[in-house]
């Protein structure tokens, strides 16, 4: 089966010209394009389920024929199966283009409800380049997707680097390289971010009319054969699929002039959460230099993402709390307003975070180094006892800060959240690797402690943001609040004890 193996680029149209003027591109010879194309689908989306995409394209005088196959994907790098013949008059013979006999019948079967779905039509500059012992095909798309009806349109402009032959290594590096910019330089770096979507995804969601949606984490399942930075690996690989979905929802209603989902916000924020706890599992098999800088590359994007969540679980709170406590509108008008307007700058910090120009280099940096990350075949045999050693001594650090939380305030609860944080996703990344029962049990000791602890430090930030508002903003309507704020504090503090004694008797012993 033939296999595409290609990046996919979005760039800010503002960045086009100093992209062109990038010394691999500069004194390249563009061929030039213009490419028509329509892609098809059943009533019932039958190709869109599968994610899959037939197309018909016009390129000159010819028209070409295209199925591609759903494949994979993650940091915007893809792998599918691609099969692509110039296309006869009349309905499409994939017996003669598809090598695949299975796949063959199943779109024969298809063929005749097969109708017109979306089109894109674009101009496409390409040259082929030598980079680090590969050969790359650098195709620059300028131009828009058109579906629906009334019919709407979304802009192209995207870079896509196409390995022809060589090391996927060259594919990275190059886009890194180009990310950087003219001056190569990572303050420099142009808005060229990696993203995930196809053009037939987002046809097919324009068509739809249909927004990105927030997508939650995918369950994790690690081959016991992996060596430890195999599994590391296929840990990262994870939850940089996680961040770009819901960074793509954030992205998208950005540019629809709207405030994001307040979920997508939470999801990318799980996302780092997620990776940075993997960092730290997988510490020890991993350079101790490449560990330290990436979590503080991912933990500064994590507090850029910090004010917008805490804007809209404030938001969750607010009205009902005010309603609760009988405050009329007058009285709540001035409040929601300042939260609203907190809620909507904190927004527009997010996207700002996810849309400079070092986020798109970073994402291409790390995924490189993921894939590049040395292992040793010797230690695939070590990673089910290695896996229970480093939980059994995560464990006991969160004894400890369990142990400390009723005494230590929201700072001891707020450290003991983060630890219970780490420990559940720990156990989610290695959950084939335990007992399970005894993971289930530990499992559930965990999400209990971090239900409680969670409505907790929300109570604690809500504290904190009533003591940071104006003295002249709605002082009556505060001070009620505060001392609603206290008196749910003092209520859910009646199930800490509870949480300490779960998680001091460890549920998970590494004896099975």
């Amino acid at each position: 089966m033939p296999t595409e193996t290609e990046l996919k680029l979005a760039l800010h149209p503002d960045d086009l010209p100093a992209l062109l003027s990038h010394p691999l591109l500069a004194g390249a010879t563009w061929e030039r394009q213009p490419m028509a194309a329509v892609y098809f689908d059943t009533p019932s989306l039958d190709l869109r389920r599968s994610r899959m995409a037939v197309r018909s394209r016009r390129v000159g005088r010819r028209t070409w024929l295209t199925v591609k196959t759903a494949g994979s994907s993650v940091g915007g790098l893809s792998r599918r199966g691609e099969w692509e013949a110039p296309a006869p008059p009349g309905e499409p013979d994939f017996a003669a283009i598809v090598d695949d006999p299975a796949l063959a019948a199943h779109l024969r079967e298809l063929a005749p409800a097969l109708q017109p779905a979306f089109r894109t039509d674009f101009l496409r500059r390409r040259v082929v380049l030598l980079h680090g012992g590969a050969r790359i095909e650098v195709a620059l798309d300028q131009g828009q997707i058109v579906a629906g009806a009334p019919l709407r349109q979304e802009p192209i402009l995207e870079l896509e680097l196409e390995l022809l032959d060589g090391p996927v290594d060259a594919l990275l590096d190059l886009a890194h390289t180009l990310a950087l910019g003219p001056g190569g330089r990572r303050e420099s770096a142009l808005r060229l971010w990696p993203v995930q979507r196809s053009k037939a995804e987002r046809g097919h969601a324009l068509q739809a009319g249909e927004s990105p949606a927030p997508a939650r984490a995918e369950a994790l399942s690690l081959d016991p054969g992996l060596s430890p930075v195999g599994a590391w690996r296929q840990t990262m690989l994870a939850a940089l699929t996680h961040l770009q979905a819901n960074e793509a929802g954030i992205r998208a209603a950005a540019d629809q002039g709207r405030l994001p989902d307040a979920e997508c916000i939470h999801q990318a924020r799980v996302a780092l959460r997620r990776l940075r706890s993997a960092l730290r599992l997988f510490a020890p098999v991993l350079p101790g230099r490449f560990t330290a800088h990436w979590l503080s590359v991912w933990g500064d994007l994590a507090r850029a993402l910090g004010p917008a969540r805490e804007a809209d679980v404030r938001m969750v709170w607010l009205l009902p709390a005010m309603t609760g406590l009988g405050l009329g509108e007058e009285e709540q008008a001035p409040l929601l307003a300042h939260a609203r307007a907190e809620q909507r700058a904190a927004h527009a910090g997010a996207v700002a975070a996810l849309t400079k120009p070092t986020f798109g280099a970073d994402l291409l940096a790390f995924l490189r180094a993921v894939l590049a990350m040395p292992e040793r075949a010797s230690d695939a045999a070590r990673l089910q006892r290695w896996a229970r050693q480093r939980l059994w001594r995560s464990h006991r650090r969160l004894q400890a800060a369990a142990r400390e939380a009723l005494d230590a305030g929201p700072e001891g609860r707020h450290r003991l959240r983060l630890a219970v944080k780490r420990q559940r996703y720990a156990m989610e990344f290695l959950a084939d690797l335990l007992p399970s029962r005894r993971g289930r049990r530990s499992m559930a000791a965990l999400s209990d402690a971090q239900s409680v602890l969670g409505d907790l430090n929300d109570m604690d930030v809500a504290r904190q943001w009533l003591s940071g508002l104006p003295p002249d903003l709605a002082p009556q309507a505060v001070a009620q609040l505060a001392g609603w704020v206290d008196a749910e504090t003092a209520r859910r503090l009646q199930g800490l004890e509870a949480v300490e004694r779960a998680l001091v008797v460890t549920p998970w012993r590494d004896d099975a």
